[in-house]
C-alpha cells in the first residue's frame, strides 16, 4: 500500500507543528514555573513587610519602605504576566463550559481555532504594538528615537515614591508576557489545525523513520 498525498501532507504538517511546539512549550513551561516561584516570593515579601511595619510601630523606628511595597507589586505583576502562556498551554483559561463541553473534540477545536484567529492572536499583536513605544520611552528613548548618552539606568523612568524602583523593567514585562503568549497562541493554532485536518492521526511514522511501500 502506497501512502496517499493527504497522508504525507498530514505527516509533514504534524512534524512541523511538533518542531515548533517543543521549544515554545518548553519556554512557556519555564515561564509558568518561574511565575509560581515568584508568587512564593510575593507571600514572603508581603509577610515581611507587614511584620516590619508593625514592629516599627512598637520600636518607633521605620523598618520598612516603599521599596518593599513596590517589590511586592513588581513580583506579583511579573508572575501574572509570565502565567499567560502557561495557562494557555495547559488549557485552564476561563471558558463558557455550559455549551462548549457538549461538543465533540473536532468541534471544540474549530471553536478554539476561530477564537484564536479572531481574538487571541490579534489581541496579542495589538498589545505588543501599543506597548512597545511606551516601554521604550520608559527606558529613556527620546521622542526623536535617539537614546541619551551615559549609563542607561540613569535615564529610566523612576518611581514617584521615595525609595521606589524604576518603572522601566516592570513595564518591559508587559512586552515579555504578551510575546510569550503570542508564541504559545501560534503553537495552539498549529495543534488545532492538525486536529481538525486529522494530520495528528496521520503522523504515525516517526520523524526519522523512512516510509515503506507495501
Amino acid at each position: 500500500m502506497v501512502e496517499g498525498p493527504h497522508t504525507v501532507k498530514g505527516q509533514r504538517l504534524a512534524r512541523f507543528a511538533d518542531r515548533v511546539r517543543r521549544p515554545v512549550e518548553t519556554l512557556s513551561e519555564f515561564a509558568g514555573r518561574l511565575g509560581q516561584f515568584l508568587i512564593v516570593l510575593v507571600v514572603i515579601v508581603g509577610f515581611g513587610n507587614v511584620v516590619l511595619r508593625y514592629a516599627g510601630q512598637y520600636t518607633e523606628r521605620k523598618l520598612t519602605s516603599n521599596a518593599w511595597i513596590e517589590a511586592q507589586w513588581y513580583l506579583y505583576g511579573t508572575a501574572f504576566l509570565l502565567g499567560f502562556p502557561h495557562v494557555l498551554k495547559h488549557n485552564v483559561n476561563v471558558r463558557v463550559d455550559f455549551w462548549y463541553g457538549r461538543f465533540s473534540a473536532a468541534k471544540k477545536a474549530v471553536i478554539d481555532l476561530v477564537g484564536h484567529l479572531l481574538a487571541l492572536l490579534p489581541f496579542c499583536i495589538l498589545a505588543l504594538t501599543k506597548t512597545w513605544g511606551p516601554v521604550m520611552t520608559s527606558f529613556g528613548r527620546r521622542p526623536d528615537g535617539s537614546w541619551p548618552a551615559g549609563r542607561v539606568w540613569d535615564n529610566w523612568e523612576q518611581s514617584p515614591d521615595p525609595d521606589g524602583f524604576p518603572r522601566a523593567p516592570i513595564k518591559a514585562m508587559i512586552v515579555v508576557g504578551f510575546a510569550l503568549l503570542l508564541l504559545q497562541a501560534v503553537v495552539e493554532v498549529l495543534k488545532l489545525v492538525t486536529t481538525i485536518t486529522g494530520a495528528d492521526a496521520n503522523s504515525s511514522v516517526a520523524p526519522d523513520e523512512p516510509r515503506r511501500v507495501e
